[in-house]
């Protein structure tokens, strides 16, 4: 059986905080005017609609962009193991 290696490829991501009125406007600073991400005040998560479907970010997630301008969430213990920091 073949073994393949993940290409390395550079991406943007943010850290899913609490939320603030801060952490609210920086959010949608790096979801940009592309966003379809819904977020909810009330629970602090971040309903991101993905390529595969709709995915929920909680606080401590990371939202990752991909390389086709897409966005989806990272578990914080996955990305620390797949991602370092550039």
């Amino acid at each position: 059986m073949p073994k393949f290696r993940k290409k390395p490829v550079i991406i943007e991501a943010y850290q899913l905080p609490p939320v603030d009125v801060d952490a609210t406007f920086e959010l949608l600073e790096f979801l940009g005017k592309s966003n379809r991400g819904i977020f909810s005040e009330r629970e602090g998560s971040l309903e991101i609609h993905t390529l595969e479907g709709i995915m929920i970010a909680s606080p401590g997630d990371w939202i990752i962009k991909g390389i086709q301008g897409e966005f989806y969430p990272c578990k914080p213990d996955i990305f620390e193991e797949t991602y370092d920091l550039v």
